[in-house]
Parts: structure tokens; C-alpha cells; sequence
């Protein structure tokens, strides 16, 4: 069979970033583009690193007292009326059906963007007593929001996710709940996904349509500019009181409940993307990879059975170490086609078989990080859980290096915005709206959040005037300000 002839590359990172990003999702077989305007198919191995990321995600919240349901893709129009901030927020990105079966419908039925309002009216049909709550409810699915500018995983008009949604006693135990979720996001995005993240509060003008408060995840990508990996919000008693969601208390007073809703989305894998790939591909982490250790039998003809009898054999002992193993033993292909295919899907180690290793009783072997090849005595294979440990601590070592190195405090306006055009500027802000509205349409950054704790290491106490208007500051601390996808 004739070796497969189009392009394995890509194009640099530092020639055109936009166009590496695009060429990685579609060479490497993530995603592709629907005939449907911004929507994508996301192909089985980009669908593999997300149930991956189900699973792991899955798992922390079963084991954290939450329990999955499903709720309806089709919601009432007039929902989105009820919580007045909510409406505004969503209505520019609202997809609306209104023709059913072939009749116009009585009511429009708006395609879920997110389902406070449905679970808000059936929280009300099930909660009665104190005794009921906390109410701690997910569900994985996906939601539409019609984006004017698209780009695969980041925005799409369909995009997939869990949204979390739990109801409270009171306002502590609520705000207790958004808290644990933050830190439960900020642990997943850097010991499973390898991306460091700043925790912290959004400002007003960035917080959730209709919460009280929003908190989020803020990774840095390989181009300086910032993706929101991660929120919480604190909704208050302002969804419970649009649907009458009541229950009698201790003191058999009735009361409005708390309620919290949180969320990652598939645009994460972009995040893993853009920070851990280079100029050959992907480098995917070893934690989340679908396939953590590729084989590549290299033979002639005539050897070709007893080198692809020695890599099943040794594929089924590194199952046994519970890594996930694929053969390649794709026909028509050179080693040197493979090696540029697994490099570009990032698979994190990939293993050389030929004639010449089992003869000397080796193991010839690389890392998807580093450049030179490395051997190991055939006998050594329960070596293999340890460097794709090594490589996981690099990856996020590597990760942020990058971020600490493009995140710089700034004082005034002239720096200010030198800064935002290569990476974060942490600065001292007003608080107010028109200022903040100024910065972004003078700058094209937004406020990404207002970091803290102060454990994060970037939300330490201080004071200062604001970096555009000279107000007082009106947080303890600098607020993150980056250009964002």
C-alpha cells in the first residue's frame, strides 16, 4: 500500500497562533465543523479526552454527596422572564423554538443555554421541609448559545458540560458550597489537567447573569491571553424567589432557599490545547490522555509477526500497570508517519519496537515532551507509571514557568496596557462599571477575576489607586485583567 500523503504539520506557534490552534483540533482528529453555523462533531478521540474528563470529574462529585439527574433540553420562553437579569444576560444568545410538528406553538420553547429556570420550577413541585435540603443535583448534557464569532471547543453554538445546581438552608452553607466547588476545580485543572489556574471573584460587570456572586478558574494559554476554565456562582435566594422555591423551616417559619450553579465545559480541552501544546502538536497530560503509551512495531515483512507478537505482549503487561496502550499496527504507513501522527495527538510516551531491541532485551523509548529518545531494559516495564509521573509534573512545572513569567503587577496606564498585549497585568481597579467598560474597549482586556485566597499566590492584601481613573481601589487586592478567548 502507498504511504499516506497529506500533511502532518502544522503551522508554528509564533507565525500565527490562531492558525496553530486551528490545525492542531482538525490534524489530530479532535473535532470538525458541522454544516450547522458554529457548531462542531466532536470526532472519538477529542470525545475521549472529554469522557475522561467526565469520568474523573464524575467520580468527585458522587463522592462529594451530589447526586446526577437529567433535566429538559426545551424550557418555557416565559421562564427567562421571571428573573429579570437572567433574561437580559441570555437574550442576545437565545436559541428559540417556535414551530413544532408542523403547527406554531402556543408558547416558544427556548433550547437550554443553562437550566436555573427549569430547575428552579421543579425544585418548587419537590421541596416542602428543612428536612429535604441541601438539594446537591448535576447533570452532564449540553446547551446552546448562539456565539456571532465561533472558534472549535472555545465558542461554539452547542457546546457540552456539567452544570451543578444545589439548594441551601441558608446563606452560609450556600456560599460554603461555592467556595468547595472553586477549590475543586482549581485541584482538577492542576493535578489532573496539568494547567495552573488563578481562583478568584469576578467583578460585578463580569459575574453570572442573575447571581449574587461568580467565582472563577482563570488559566493563561501558550499566546498570553486568558481562558476562563472553571465557575461557581452563588445565586442568593434570587432564582428561589422568581419560582417560589420555599420550604418551612426549623422554626416553622417558610423561607426562600440559597441555591449555587457550577460548571466546566468542553471548552477545557482547548485550554489543554493551548497550554501544554507546541509546534508539532499536542502534548497531552498523562492523567486525562486516551492513550498514555503508543507501540510502534518496526519490522520488515518477514518479521513483521514475531514483532507484532512482541508488542501485544509487552501492550498486555503495561495494561496490567493499569496504563491505557494502543499497538499501532496500522498497514501502509512508515514508523516515521506514525511517530509524526502520535506526536501531533500528544500521546505522552511512545515506545520504538524493531528487531534490534528484542534482540539486545531493550526498550527504546520517548517522551512527547523531549526531543531525544532514551532505552530501558525489556525487563524494566513497570518503569513506565513513573515517567509518565515524571512528565505530568513537567508539564504543569512548564505551565507555570509560562504563567509567572507573563503575569507582572502594574501601576500605571502606559504598562497597563503593554502588559495586556503579551499576557496579565494584575492591577489596582475602582469597581465601577464605566471604567472597567473603558478599559476594555481601550485595551480589549477584560476583568478576569479578583484573585483569592491570598494561598493562591496572587491574591495578597493591598491598596492602591486604580490604573486607569486613579480612584481608590475597590478590592483588597489587584484584579487579574488579561485579553481572553
Amino acid at each position: 500500500m502507498a504511504e499516506r500523503t497529506h500533511q502532518l504539520g502544522v503551522p508554528p506557534q509564533s507565525e500565527d497562533f490562531n492558525a496553530w490552534y486551528n490545525e492542531v483540533v482538525l490534524k489530530a482528529d479532535l473535532a470538525d465543523y458541522s454544516p450547522v453555523r458554529g457548531s462542531m462533531v466532536v470526532k472519538p478521540y477529542g470525545w475521549a479526552i472529554w469522557e475522561g474528563i467526565q469520568n474523573r470529574l464524575d467520580a468527585i462529585f458522587k463522592a462529594t454527596g451530589h447526586e446526577a439527574l437529567c433535566f429538559p433540553l426545551l424550557i418555557p420562553q416565559s421562564f427567562f422572564q421571571r428573573e429579570a437579569e437572567h433574561v437580559e444576560g441570555f437574550a442576545p444568545e437565545l436559541a428559540v423554538v417556535t414551530v413544532a410538528g408542523g403547527e406554531q406553538l402556543e408558547e416558544p420553547l427556548v433550547i437550554r443555554p443553562t437550566s436555573e429556570t427549569m430547575v428552579g420550577y421543579m425544585w418548587s413541585k419537590w421541596l416542602s421541609s428543612y428536612r429535604d435540603l441541601p438539594f446537591l443535583h448535576y447533570q452532564w448534557g449540553s446547551v446552546v448559545r448562539w456565539e456571532q464569532r465561533t472558534k472549535l471547543f472555545l465558542r461554539t453554538a452547542e457546546f457540552f458540560w456539567h452544570e451543578g445546581h444545589t439548594a441551601h438552608e441558608n446563606e452560609v452553607e450556600a456560599q460554603q458550597e461555592t467556595a468547595r466547588m472553586l477549590e475543586i476545580y482549581t485541584d482538577f485543572c492542576r493535578n489532573t489537567l496539568a494547567l495552573p489556574v488563578i481562583p478568584g471573584r469576578k467583578t460585578e460587570s463580569e459575574k453570572f447573569p442573575g447571581a449574587v456572586a461568580t467565582y472563577s478558574v482563570e488559566g493563561m494559554m501558550r499566546d498570553g491571553r486568558a481562558l476562563q476554565s472553571g465557575t461557581s456562582h452563588y445565586l442568593g435566594q434570587n432564582f428561589a424567589k422568581a419560582f417560589e422555591v420555599k420550604f418551612q423551616g426549623r422554626d416553622q417559619r417558610e423561607a426562600y432557599v440559597h441555591t449555587t450553579s457550577w460548571a466546566i465545559s468542553s471548552r477545557i480541552i482547548g485550554a489543554l490545547i493551548m497550554t501544554h501544546g507546541d509546534d508539532q502538536g499536542l502534548i497531552l497530560p498523562p492523567e486525562i490522555a486516551p492513550v498514555q503509551v503508543v507501540i510502534v512495531p518496526i519490522a520488515r515483512p518477514e518479521q513483521e509477526a514475531e514483532i507484532r507478537s512482541a508488542a501485544e505482549q509487552l501492550a498486555s503487561e503495561l495494561r496490567q500497570l493499569q496504563l491505557r496502550v494502543r499497538v499501532d499496527a496500522r498497514e501502509g504507513l512508515s514508523p516515521g508517519f506514525k511517530f509524526h501522527d502520535w506526536e501531533l495527538k500528544g500521546v505522552p510516551l511512545r515506545i520504538e519496537l524493531g528487531p534490534r531491541d528484542l534482540a539486545n532485551g531493550v526498550l527504546t523509548w520517548k517522551a512527547r515532551d523531549r526531543s531525544e529518545k532514551a532505552v530501558l531494559p525489556r525487563e524494566a516495564v513497570s518503569e513506565f507509571p513513573r515517567l509518565l509521573k515524571e512528565l505530568q509534573g513537567r508539564l504543569l512545572e512548564r505551565a507555570e514557568e509560562f504563567l509567572h513569567a507573563h503575569i507582572r503587577k502594574t501601576d500605571t496606564y502606559a504598562d497597563f496596557r503593554a502588559q495586556v498585549a503579551e499576557g496579565f497585568a494584575q492591577a489596582f481597579h475602582c469597581g465601577e462599571a464605566d471604567c472597567e467598560a473603558a478599559i476594555q474597549e481601550e485595551t480589549k482586556a477584560t476583568a478576569r477575576n479578583v484573585p483569592g485566597p491570598a494561598s493562591s499566590g496572587f491574591g495578597e492584601p493591598a491598596q492602591g489607586s486604580c490604573v486607569r481613573c486613579g480612584k481608590p481601589s475597590a478590592y483588597g487586592t489587584r484584579v487579574v485583567f488579561a485579553r481572553a478567548y
